[in-house]
């Protein structure tokens, strides 16, 4: 039923938890991982930063492909052909072109179980994808209480 999963990440603990839904669903099918994190640089690409970092937008895509790896890394040790992948733009639509891209049967995403005004004011990429995209999406609630990282 599912031969290609995307797994997007962000590193947040329900990404996470998310992440380890999709590796779970992959195993059961014997499917292909894909794991994306976007590095949403827009307008800070051109920031200088101190230290090793040449600009924000490299720390961006560094700290991205950290997220990247520690996923790729578990969806390997279960056994599960996997690729992973640095895009970069808006999240919500990289990842639905991502998706076409590779023909993905199913997303799996976290959500931060935010709602009502906090949706409407931070906006939310999964909700994004569930909305606008054509490919079914699988939404992992990792059982924190909605306030817990309401900050």
């Amino acid at each position: 039923m599912f031969d290609t999963i995307l797994i997007p990440t962000d590193g947040s603990d329900h990404a996470e938890a998310a992440a380890e839904t999709g590796i779970e669903l992959a195993t059961v099918h014997d499917a292909t991982v894909h794991v994306a994190c976007v590095a949403d640089t827009g307008p800070l690409g051109d920031l200088r930063l101190p230290g090793d970092a040449a600009s924000a937008e490299d720390a961006m895509r560094g700290r991205a492909q950290e997220h990247v790896d520690a996923i790729v890394d578990r969806a390997e040790a279960a056994g599960l052909e996997v690729t992973g992948t640095v895009l970069e733009g808006p999240p919500e639509s990289e990842l639905l072109e991502y998706a076409r891209e590779i023909d993905a049967d199913v997303i799996v995403m976290g959500t931060r179980g935010r709602g009502g005004v906090h949706r409407l004011a931070m906006g939310s990429v999964t909700d994004h994808v569930v909305r606008f995209g054509e490919i079914p999406v699988l939404v992992a609630n990792s059982g924190a209480h909605p306030d817990e990282d309401a900050s």
